[in-house]
Parts: C-alpha cells; sequence; structure tokens
C-alpha cells in the first residue's frame, strides 16, 4: 500500500521541485548536455568530466525526476527523514532565486527508472546535446504493465521509447550507440535539422587490460584509461571524443584527472594479497556481461566471482537469472558465489548442473558470503564483486587498508544498520 502510495505521489513531488527548478534554468540559461541510457551514464559523465573539469556543472549524485531538479535548486539529493522533506518544501520557492554558476555549461546524466520520467526531464532540461550510451532490461518491473497492456511488445522497446524522448527533445546533436537496434530505431524520432552522429564498437581496433589501467586503440589514436574498464567503454569514448568535436576542443588520450565514483569498478588490496574488485553501485544482465568479461582480461590467474540478485526484474526475473546463469557458465572462473534469493532460486540450479560441484555456492545473507570468504581464501585471488545486498560491507571486512572503507558505496548509519541485519559486522 505505502509502496503505491509513493509511486503515485512521484510525479506530483517531481513537478513541484521542477516548477521552481525551472526559474533557475531560465535564470541561469546553461547549455545542456544531457548523458542518458540504462547502464554506462556514470562512467560517460565521469570521462567527460575528465576532459572538460571546471568549464562546466556535472548533475552528480542526480539523475532523475526528483533528484535533477533538486540539483539545480542546490539540495543534497539523499533526504533521510519526513522533516527534511518538509524543509526542502519550504524552501523551494526562496532557492528559485539563488545565485546562479557563472559557468554556462551544464553536464546532466538523466535515468528512466519509470514510465513518464524520459518525457518529465526531456521537457524540464530541452538538451542541446544528447549522448545515448544503451538500453538494457533495467528495472523491468516498472514497464510490466505497458508490456502486458500490449502498449509495447517487449520491456527494452518500451525503455528505448522513454530513453528515446531525450533524443526526441534534443535541440543541436545526438550520439548514440549505433549497435543496439531498440536505440537505433527511436532516432528516427529526432527532429528535422538536428545532427545525429552514431558510434560503434566496431571502430575499437584492440583493447588491453592492466593491472590498473585499460588501453583503448581507434586506429593510430591511443587512449588510456586509469583503473580497469569494460570493454564498451569505447562507446562513451567515442562519444566524448563527438562531444569535445562539437564544442571545439581537443581530446587527452591520458585521461590523467578521471576519478570514478564508489562502487565502479574500483580496485583495492585485500588480506592476504587478494584483489578486490568493487563493482557493487547495481548489478543488470547487460553490465555484468561487460563487467565479467573485463575479469576475464584481468591478468591473474585465480579469478573468484561473487554476484548478487538481479534486481527490479518484475516478471522478467527468472529469464534474466537465468540468463545470467548461462553467461557465468561460459566463463572460466575459479569460484563462483552467489547472493540472494533470486540467485538461489534461478541460477544456482544451472549452474550446479554446468559446473563442478565444488567451484558454486550460493548463499541468502551477505554475513554467509563473508564467513565463506575468510575460510576459503587461500591469497592470491583476484575477486570481482558485483551487485548489492550487502556486498560492499562484505568488501569492507576484506580489505588490507581499513580506512579505505570510506571508499566505498552506501556510507552512513542507515547503511551500516542494514548490513547489520544481514549478518555482517558494524
Amino acid at each position: 500500500m505505502l509502496h503505491k502510495l509513493k509511486k503515485r505521489l512521484y510525479f506530483v513531488v517531481a513537478r513541484y521541485f521542477a516548477f521552481w527548478a525551472k526559474f533557475v534554468l531560465r535564470r541561469w540559461h546553461p547549455r545542456i548536455v544531457v548523458i542518458t541510457g540504462s547502464s554506462g551514464k556514470t562512467t560517460l559523465l565521469h570521462l567527460v568530466e575528465a576532459q572538460l573539469g571546471d568549464e562546466a556543472i556535472y548533475s552528480h549524485h542526480a539523475n532523475s525526476a526528483i533528484g535533477i531538479p533538486f540539483h539545480i535548486l542546490g539540495l543534497e539529493p539523499n533526504v533521510a527523514s519526513r522533516g527534511q522533506w518538509i524543509t526542502y518544501v519550504l524552501k523551494a520557492p526562496f532557492l528559485c532565486l539563488r545565485r546562479v554558476p557563472k559557468v554556462g555549461l551544464y553536464i546532466v546524466e538523466a535515468d528512466c527508472d519509470r514510465p513518464g520520467e524520459g518525457a518529465f526531464l526531456s521537457k524540464l532540461l530541452k538538451p542541446e546535446v544528447t549522448l545515448w550510451v544503451s538500453v538494457y532490461r533495467t528495472h523491468s518491473m516498472n514497464f510490466d504493465s505497458l508490456v502486458k497492456s500490449g502498449v509495447f511488445t517487449k520491456h527494452e522497446t518500451a525503455i528505448a521509447y522513454e530513453f528515446g524522448n531525450f533524443a526526441a527533445a534534443t535541440t543541436k546533436l545526438v550520439v548514440a550507440n549505433d549497435d543496439q537496434p531498440e536505440l537505433v530505431k527511436q532516432l528516427e524520432r529526432v527532429s528535422k535539422g538536428v545532427e545525429v552522429k552514431k558510434v560503434s564498437g566496431q571502430a575499437l581496433t584492440k583493447y588491453t587490460v592492466a593491472e590498473d589501467e585499460t588501453v583503448f586503440m581507434f586506429g593510430k589514436r591511443i587512449i588510456y584509461l586509469p583503473g580497469l574498464h569494460p570493454k564498451d567503454t569505447n562507446l562513451s569514448l567515442q562519444m566524448v571524443n563527438e562531444l569535445l568535436k562539437y564544442f571545439g576542443k581537443e581530446l587527452d588520450p591520458i585521461y590523467g584527472s578521471l576519478q570514478m565514483p564508489p562502487g565502479r569498478t574500483n580496485l583495492f588490496k585485500g588480506i592476504n594479497d587478494t584483489t578486490l574488485i568493487d563493482s557493487t553501485y547495481n548489478t543488470g544482465l547487460g553490465a555484468t556481461e561487460a563487467m565479467i568479461e573485463l575479469f576475464m582480461d584481468y591478468p591473474v590467474l585465480r579469478k573468484w566471482l561473487v554476484i548478487s540478485d538481479i534486481l527490479e526484474q518484475g516478471s522478467l526475473e527468472q529469464q534474466e537469472h537465468q540468463e545470467l546463469a548461462e553467461l557465468i557458465a561460459k566463463m572460466q572462473l575459479d569460484r563462483v558465489v552467489l547472493l540472494g534469493r533470486r540467485t538461489h532460486q534461478y541460477t544456482y540450479p544451472v549452474l550446479q548442473d554446468k559446473l563442478p560441484v565444488n567451484r558454486v555456492v550460493s548463499f541468502e545473507q551477505a554475513g554467509e558470503v563473508l564467513t565463506y570468504l575468510q575460510k576459503e581464501l587461500r591469497g592470491g585471488e583476484a575477486i570481482l564483486f558485483k551487485g548489492a545486498l550487502g556486498l560492499e560491507g562484505v568488501i569492507e571486512q576484506l580489505l588490507a587498508d581499513p580506512n579505505e572503507a570510506s571508499k566505498l558505496v552506501r556510507r552512513g548509519a542507515v547503511w551500516t544498520k542494514r548490513r547489520q541485519a544481514w549478518g555482517l559486522p558494524q
């Protein structure tokens, strides 16, 4: 009941804050670049920031119909209490008069978690440029009704249509992933006179993963990224290049200032000379496939995968988790550790048939995963952690330097309490 009420009120609240945010945008009048897609948005945002630096304002930690108006108004995106909501409601009319930034470029990460969100945000932002990186079956449960009612034939089409609102609202340039048919079909909605540029993975001529660096080659051009990045990041790199050309700027192929946020393929030294690869911000089948393929290229002998449920899949829940099992079974992994009810019910049985009995285990609590790893790790393993359900807390207990816990996702008392409920230490 409460969940349904929140869903009904979502756009009511969003419209209220967007009303005041529009006044800020009218006074500020920035050139707006929207970065959107099911997966890879945040990476692309940070790649752009590494090139443009303080020449732009970036919508860090805000990508929703409520979060983006918050960011425009100067409000913190994470609302911790009802009292804070009331304060925000009262402050919004005054914040529309806040001092606007002197910088005239606004780079906005925009998501479409639910039907109507792309239409709502595209109307608010009216982007000059849109960079559209991907379409996958993320937050699929929110699109179930559109598929069941026959409005769309499948979830990918419904999700692509919602993201397509940004392309349709763009006034100057759309740069899009040419490798996904559902995405490409939506480009028919781009207005006449708006330039459309497409990028493809076929432009990548070489891809190399080192211990703490990833190298991409496009013909004679070589780009170096600090840290680990999946192969499909090449699409984002091409989009950055197109954006820089649009603004008449030169590309720095070193990306020396690139800093990824917590939970996005961050590397940590673990106890017993282990390597911990933190990809715990979220999980989804498309993103997981890209990460596991990256992991296969990582230069270490013993590779363990710890992965949790794919959330918010609705009617696709069984299908997605069984496809996950088929994906994992193809990889040369020394150990697979599953976490969650869904992976236990749908992924584990498939892997039991396809992998040796000692190579796959399944647990329903993060504390059980931690106990298992502490018992079984011998030292020298590289462990990829993918997904949520407390896995950041498992990493925290395995860090060689406990002070690095501040670099993990989901910090704060609320999340500490949840991890304790999941069987993890404080």
